[in-house]
């Protein structure tokens, strides 16, 4: 008899994406503020969920499923988007007149540029169209994040052998580690240099990776206590309210520039809006429905949306330029059109191209692969 998947967890993510979508498509600024607080590190501790001390002892197979998994489709579509990154401007994708909130925009790259790009891509996972591909530090975060928390496992763990009593408290230590090894680096203001970004989403990454590989330890316990509607629907409505009185007076987010203050004011939020995300993906996964189904689709798709969000706004973007009469050039704005965008509802519409989008090309990938293997089939079986 199959066992029956956990679905949770996806459902969880496919929240967390359509927030991020939601919040790089402008939505009004207390909105961005409430899910900036928690929604990045929602996918380190959903990752972190899945890790198993097995790969303490089989440390390649865990390396190369974050290779497969991250490394190699960052590179592919980095690739992909520098290559068109000339291109884009011909077309008018991009442009040298209108860019980023702070007014800063792309230019054409020259032979030279498109080739230190490239090495950058391969060597240190940067290098990447800040436009096009703005997002794309979410895989080597998750990459590096994953990988340092596997060998600080593996030191902490060796350090306190000879004390059994003491292994149990090895991922506490390792996220306390994190935690010290942070507050360090944005107190005095230091850079790891060799990461692109000076490291602290990367770091802050390896603490909430952390942290999902505590919660999985307990998740049986938790989810039976979060059962009780009496319970769960109060303290869920708690976690949002203390994560909503962050973003208003204590506001903080994986920014890689974060301050001291920031660094201070983001566990804590970013912790609750994971357990009031996962309270609310149980009530779902607990029904049945589109809905459910449509969510797990989207947590089991993240990293296409993730590729793909920014450049499906710009069907939106047409249509506001259209709507408002913009200048056309206006389609160059990253990550939609500024103009107009905290007075409107057009993130409703960006949001759903950036999220519908990349599922239907996923799915319309997905029918013509499953096509092809059943003509194949079929030209096997056939008689010679």
């Amino acid at each position: 008899m199959a066992v029956k998947r956990n679905t949770i967890i996806s459902i969880a993510k496919g929240i967390a994406i359509i927030l991020m979508v939601i919040a790089h498509a402008e939505a009004p600024g207390w909105l961005c503020k409430f899910i900036f607080e928690f929604h990045m590190p929602l996918f380190f501790i959903t990752a972190g969920f899945f890790f198993s001390t097995k790969y303490l002892h089989d440390e390649a197979t865990f390396v190369k499923k974050r290779v497969k998994g991250l490394y190699i489709p960052f590179v592919k579509w980095a690739v992909f988007f520098l290559f068109i990154h000339n291109w884009m401007f011909d077309i008018g994708i991009l442009n040298e007149v209108y860019g980023n909130e702070q007014g800063g925009v792309l230019h054409p790259w020259s032979t030279h540029q498109i080739q230190q790009n490239l090495w950058n891509i391969f060597t240190a996972m940067g290098g990447y169209d800040a436009f096009l591909c703005g997002a794309f530090w979410f895989f080597r975060g998750l990459f590096v994040a994953s990988i340092l928390y596997l060998i600080i496992y593996k030191v902490v763990d060796l350090g306190i052998s000879r004390y059994p009593r003491l292994t149990r408290m090895t991922p506490y230590l390792v996220c306390l580690i994190m935690l010290l090894l942070c507050g360090w680096k944005t107190w005095e203001g230091l850079k790891v240099i060799n990461l692109v970004q000076g490291g602290y989403r990367d770091m802050m990454g390896c603490f909430f990776f952390g942290i999902g590989f505590i919660f999985r330890q307990f998740v049986d316990d938790y989810r039976q206590i979060m059962s009780r509607p009496y319970l769960a629907i109060p303290t869920t409505l708690l976690f949002g309210l203390i994560v909503w009185l962050f973003s208003k007076y204590l506001t903080a987010n994986m920014n890689w520039r974060s301050t001291f203050q920031q660094f201070l004011s983001l566990p804590v939020p970013a912790i609750l809006g994971f357990l009031m995300t996962y309270n609310i993906s149980q009530w779902i996964d607990a029904g049945k429905g589109w809905f459910k189904r449509f969510l797990v689709y989207t947590g089991d798709h993240t990293l296409n949306i993730f590729i793909f969000h920014i450049i499906s706004y710009k069907v939106v973007s047409l249509i506001k330029i259209w709507y408002y009469g913009l200048d056309i050039r206006q389609i160059g704005c990253h990550m939609v059109i500024h103009e107009h965008s905290q007075e409107d509802c057009f993130w409703i519409l960006y949001t759903v191209a950036g999220v519908g989008i990349p599922l239907l090309g996923t799915w319309l990938c997905e029918k013509a692969k499953e096509r092809i293997r059943a003509y194949r089939a079929s030209s096997a079986a056939q008689p010679q």
